[in-house]
């Protein structure tokens, strides 16, 4: 396993899995263009994000770089993060009794390659009142979740009926896969 690992990204349930995994990590953070090729496949975006994001560093020294990003897909919809209260209520009352994939894209990067992977699990809500949305929104300020939400949050333990696929995913880490890859790496 690579003794330096570092870490771009500005997301606390991101860092916590990482910690979780039993890793010392650094924290690389810049801003990056999240924007992507409009015919792009929905399932490809997180992928493509986490390569741009990777991009953007130069590694200080020698070590592993992981960067992510994470989509929902509902249909053909791809949920980004809210703008607003009223952009996370229509997020979320849009998926009311509905199956949706949560798809993240891994990229680990060293001085000499790198790798992309993508992860998907999909996730279906049972039916949310408007009052159960509006006190998990004004509770939970869902505002830098896709979607509009955490699984870890109270609205995954009550609003969620089912899952398949990768819990970790759903919350922006695909951990058993991305413990896989980086013995591989």
């Amino acid at each position: 396993m690579y003794r330096k690992i570092y870490l771009a990204s500005k997301s606390p349930r991101r860092q916590e899995l990482l910690t979780l995994m039993g890793f010392e990590y650094e924290l690389l953070l810049k801003d990056v263009d999240e924007s992507y090729p409009d015919l792009l496949p929905l399932a490809e975006v997180a992928g493509y994000i986490s390569k741009v994001k990777a991009a953007a560093f130069e590694l200080p020294t020698a070590g592993l770089l992981i960067t992510s990003d994470t989509v929902v897909i509902l249909g053909s919809e791809l949920l980004g993060k809210p703008k607003d209260a009223d952009d996370a209520f229509a997020m979320l009352k849009s998926l009311n009794n509905q199956t949706h994939t949560v798809v993240t894209g891994v990229t680990l990067k060293s001085i000499e390659k790198i790798f992309t992977f993508s992860e998907a699990t999909d996730v279906t809500f049972s039916n949310l009142s408007d009052e159960q949305i509006w006190y998990y929104i004004n509770n939970f300020e869902p505002f830098d979740k896709a979607g509009a939400y955490g699984i870890q949050d109270w609205i995954g333990m009550i609003g969620v009926k089912a899952i398949n696929g990768s819990y970790t995913n759903v919350m922006g880490l695909p951990t058993e896969r991305l413990y896989k890859e980086m013995l591989e790496f």
